[in-house]
């Protein structure tokens, strides 16, 4: 009796546990088949992430095309891993199949994020037109608050504008002001305009804001006895011109001297003609002094300027004062501010300039500059920019402390540490400058780099030189000028034009 029960019991307890053994395979049988399923679906998303990025590195026009092969080929490589890993029937296989693909879809998915943004950064950057912000100024002790107020007012409008910029603020001020007929006289000169407003020949004067620094210099008593009360902002198209792929070519790197809004006109201080020859991988940094006693073509109508003036009426003033100058042709151009190089600077971890002087510059802060060798921050870096009163040699000497920080850029920007902080970099650089150098040009150089990655030669000649004066200038009356010694210009035209027309040592043996 006894060991029938202890026989039912043993049976009892091999059923169970035949049981249990059969519960336990099927669930890990429905395991096995679910992770085959995720497996199967991640891979599946994994092929297309990879696709997307395939398709964003071969959109930028910057990746050489046996980089977008091998990348194709690992992506492709690794999609097959995972594929043949999930295949197999065993539960730890498959998921560090899983783990696999998870890992390989996040690092495409901030690879395609990455290409996006700079192709993003890039379009946002390309600008075909200019930004003229109008000041309707009068005198502190009127009535008027707001544009509104001024409906019976004699205005005195610069007379710089073309006839469609100067019918647009027209109708505006009728829209605004509810008259028919706007009262106004027209003055060569935002200077005339605002001696005509303080001596009372008008009510409002109305000039790019611009200006507004160049008025508070020539007039002491202007920005105390004067306010803004509207504001206009007029956008003007503007034509820009392209080279063959592989060509040489002159680019201006123009600093205006604002912080905030990249677009807006404001006298340019840098001034930095960039001749590049991508034949040679060579670059040419030619600096022209800003207070440069020139005519500013279109503008000054035979009449000179001072170089920075130029700005005021935009980057294409700029350009034509400057091919004017030295008989070049200048294709492109990129313009920043202050705020750019702070941005720039600091996203790149600072960079490495020589000074020739020892030296305090007190611009925003005082910033101690060391003779030799200094890492400068961005603030920094902009304090040393700017110094000009420091130096026995003044502007010439400011324009080669400018080379020094751009040429430090360049070549922090070209060289392998740029990978870690390239993230930062975009972000900086989103919104803080402006280019009509297209994408396609931009992402020729990038390829070119991409694939040859050679160095570049980075040099620098001496700026244009001059005597000083006080002379009358077309924008500010009389005011202290640097006349230009034509010998100088002669000689870096000579040198630009040597840079432009050099061809490799391969390609200059074979024709001879």
């Amino acid at each position: 009796m006894a060991s029938s029960k202890e026989t039912n019991k043993k049976k009892n307890e091999d059923q169970n546990h035949d049981e249990h053994a059969s519960h336990k395979h099927r669930h890990k049988n429905i395991l096995t088949r679910n992770l085959h399923a995720v497996g199967g679906v991640l891979s599946l998303l994994q092929a297309g992430t990879a696709a997307l990025l395939l398709y964003l590195l071969n959109g930028t026009g910057m990746i050489p095309w046996n980089y977008i092969l091998t990348a194709f080929a690992v992506l492709g490589g690794m999609v097959l891993l995972v594929v043949l890993l999930v295949g197999i029937r065993k539960k730890r296989t498959r998921i560090i199949a899983i783990v696999l693909s998870l890992l390989m879809i996040i690092a495409q998915l901030i690879g395609s994020s990455y290409l996006h943004r700079t192709m993003s950064l890039l379009h946002g950057a390309e600008a075909s037109y200019k930004t003229d912000v109008l000041n309707v100024v009068v005198r502190k002790d009127d009535k008027a608050l707001e544009i509104g107020d001024t409906g019976e007012y004699k205005f005195g409008i610069v007379d710089d504008l073309d006839d469609e910029e100067k019918e647009t603020f027209l109708e505006t001020l009728r829209l605004n002001t509810r008259q028919e007929n706007i009262d106004y006289r027209e003055y060569g000169t935002a200077l005339e305009a605002a001696r005509a407003l303080t001596e009372g020949e008008i009510d409002a004067a109305v000039y790019r804001e611009a200006y507004g620094s160049v008025l508070e210099e020539v007039m002491d008593s202007f920005a105390s006895s004067t306010r803004v009360i509207d504001t206009f902002e007029i956008r003007t198209e503007m034509a820009y011109e392209n080279v063959e792929p592989g060509e040489p070519f002159n680019l201006l790197i123009s600093g205006i001297d604002v912080k905030g809004d990249i677009s807006q006109t404001s006298r340019s201080d840098v001034n930095i003609i960039v001749t590049i020859n991508p034949k040679t991988k060579k670059i040419l940094m030619t600096t022209t002094p800003r207070d440069y006693y020139v005519e500013i073509p279109e503008v000054s109508y035979g009449q000179r300027d001072k170089l920075t003036h130029a700005g005021i009426y935009g980057e294409d003033a700029s350009i034509r004062t400057l091919e004017n100058l030295y008989g070049i042709d200048i294709t492109y151009y990129v313009r920043v501010n202050f705020t750019t190089l702070i941005d720039i600077v600091d996203a790149i971890d600072g960079v490495d300039v020589w000074s020739d002087y020892e030296f305090d510059c007190f611009t925003d802060s005082e910033v101690h500059i060391d003779k030799g060798w200094n890492h400068l921050n961005g603030r920094e870096a902009l304090a040393f920019s700017r110094e000009r009163f420091s130096f026995p040699d003044g502007d010439n000497q400011r324009g080669k402390d400018q080379e020094q920080v751009l040429k430090a850029i360049i070549e922090k920007v070209m060289s392998p540490a740029l990978i870690v902080n390239a993230s930062a970099l975009l972000d900086s650089m989103r919104g803080s400058f402006q280019t009509d150098l297209p994408e396609s040009k931009i992402a020729e150089l990038i390829s070119q780099q991409l694939s040859e990655g050679t160095d570049w030669i980075i040099l620098r000649q001496a700026a244009a030189s001059g005597g000083g004066g006080m002379e009358n200038t077309f924008s500010a009356g009389v005011a202290s000028v640097t006349w230009p010694d034509y010998y100088s210009v002669k000689q870096n035209t000579a040198r630009i034009n040597m840079i432009l027309d050099e061809r490799p040592r391969e390609q200059s043996s074979k024709q001879q």
